[in-house]
Formats: structure tokens, sequence, C-alpha cells
């Protein structure tokens, strides 16, 4: 029998090996929430609160008091959260969260894949599971796993009002350099699918839409080609999409509320859904978009080269 160096036969690391590569995915049921940057908690909150309608549920503090972030709640499994910047002229975007139903599988399904994961599963200040990781492009991709005693636990039917302007975020869109590597990360280790790939006729392949496997979320690719911008020069491209029945409504519902100030002007997007694009006040983008095309089909997939 073969021994190595270390006096460990490679028959048993060949078990071993064999152990962590059959490790189960579990499943990865929808997005959770996407946790941005603000410089200005005050006009931040007007706009999340006073502008579209979405109740402050809970808040962290920091040891001397100040804010650490808050929770602004979509749905008893969704919401944005709202971290006081740390320098000028960051990346808006904080991190992504994904929803599990096992996090401690997660946990191993992701450290047999080879990713730096906590040696056990992480309970955070909130009182859910969770632990971070990074996609090939530096995004902060959590894991979270609901527990019934946790803040969102204990607010289930709660913090839900009626003017809240849409009840459900159907995706979140990242910056992605190379989507040979998303795809291999969202796709290959999280099992992932795609559902639509989308650009200007005659140009590159700017979107792909990615669906978490156990459920109907998604990820957007914003696709740049090579190295994404600096912080600084990411502009709207990082964020999130919130379902409305109809635009239009949407619209006149919005154009009565005070402290935007911006033009409310809908279209028609590559995708064939009708959408109106706002933006709270350090730029991050949620888009308002219909479920359904205008025409009631299938918006047809771009068959562009992603750019270089």
């Amino acid at each position: 029998m073969a021994i190595n160096s270390s006096g460990v036969t490679l028959a048993v690391l060949t078990v071993l090996a064999a152990g962590l590569q059959a490790q189960p995915r579990p499943k990865i049921t929808g997005v959770a929430h996407i946790a941005i940057y603000t410089k200005d908690v005050a006009a931040a909150r007007a706009y999340y609160t006073g502008y579209l309608g979405y109740e402050e549920a809970y808040k962290l503090d920091n040891a001397d008091g100040s804010l650490a972030l808050t929770f602004f709640k979509i749905n008893d499994r969704q919401y944005v959260e709202l971290f006081p910047e740390r320098e000028p002229g960051g990346d808006r975007l904080n991190h992504i969260a994904l929803e599990v139903d096992d996090l401690e599988a997660m946990r191993k399904y992701l450290g047999s894949r080879g990713y730096k994961v906590p040696e056990q599963t992480p309970k955070g200040r909130t009182g859910n599971l969770n632990f971070t990781i990074k996609d090939p492009d530096g995004h902060g991709v959590e894991f979270v796993q609901y527990l019934p005693d946790s803040e969102s636990g204990k607010r289930l039917g709660k913090n839900m009002p009626a003017r809240r302007i849409s009840d459900r975020m159907a995706h979140v869109g990242i910056l992605v350099g190379t989507l040979d590597k998303a795809l291999e990360f969202y796709g290959g280790v999280l099992g992932f699918s795609e559902t639509w790939r989308g650009g200007r006729e005659g140009q590159p392949l700017s979107w792909v839409n990615a669906k978490v496997p156990d459920g109907d979320d998604y990820v957007e690719f914003m696709l740049y080609g090579g190295e994404i911008p600096a912080p600084d020069k990411r502009g709207s491209a990082h964020h999130l999409c919130l379902f409305v029945p109809d635009i239009e409504k949407s619209k006149a519902e919005l154009a009565g509320r005070p402290g935007y100030g911006r033009p409310l002007e809908v279209r028609t997007g590559i995708n064939r859904r009708r959408q109106l694009n706002l933006f709270d006040p350090d730029g991050t983008r949620s888009e308002l978009m219909e479920p359904q095309t205008v025409d009631g089909q299938p918006a047809p997939w771009s068959t562009a080269k992603p750019p270089r």
C-alpha cells in the first residue's frame, strides 16, 4: 500500500476526497435581501419608507450607539438592508443574500467545493443563521437560513403596510466582468439556471438572468467585459427589481407622493416588460417592472457574444 510523506495512506486520502465531493447542495429558495450603503441615512430612510412605502422593521446599532444597519421589509422573506457608508466614493453595493433551507449543509457543501467557510455555522445578530463568501467578481454573497425566534421570525405577518409600492423583489442586479466565471459559480456551484439572455441589436450581450434552483427569484448579470469598473464608476448597474402588476398605476401612485423630485418615465425594456426606474439619494436603482411582457409572448433570447 502506498504511503505519502505524512504517513497517511493514499487510499484513505482518496476516500476522504470522495466524501467531500459527495456533499449534496441544499436548496436555495430565493433572494433574501440586497444590502446597500448610504451616505445620508435620513434621506435614504425617507426614500425607502416615505416614498416606496416600506416599513423599517428593525435595526442594529454599534457599541457606541451609532447605526450599524437597518432593515426595510418587502415581505416576510425579503428585505433591503441599509448600511451607513464606510468611505466616500465606494460601491453602493454591500452584498446580496440568498435564502437556503439548511445553512449547515450549505457550509459543508461549499467547503467541499473549495470555498473558505466558517468552521461552524454562525448565527448573526438578528438571530438568523448566515455567512458570506465572494463571487468571482468580488461581490459578497450571503447565505441565510431564517429561524422562528429571529428578529425576522418574530415579525412574520407584520411591518407590511398596504402603501408599499411592491410586495416582491423579483431579482437583484450585479456587475459581472467575465460571464463564464459567473456561470461557473452561480450555475455550476450553486445550481442557478439561465432563463434569458438580452442585448441591444448589433451590440455585445448585455444581460443574463439566472434563476435560483428552488424558487422563482433570480440574479441579473449586468455584463461589463473584463475587469469591472472601479467602485466609484459603477453607476446604477447594481440594483433591485420590484414586481408591480400595473406599471402605470404604480407611476400614478408615486406621482402623488412627495419628496422624490425626478421625472417618472415608463419604458419597455429589451425583455419586453414595462419598467420604471427610480433612484435612491445615493443613486442605487430601484427598478419597478411588470412580471408579464407587453404582448404576453416570451422575450427572444439574444445570440450575441458576451463583451470582451
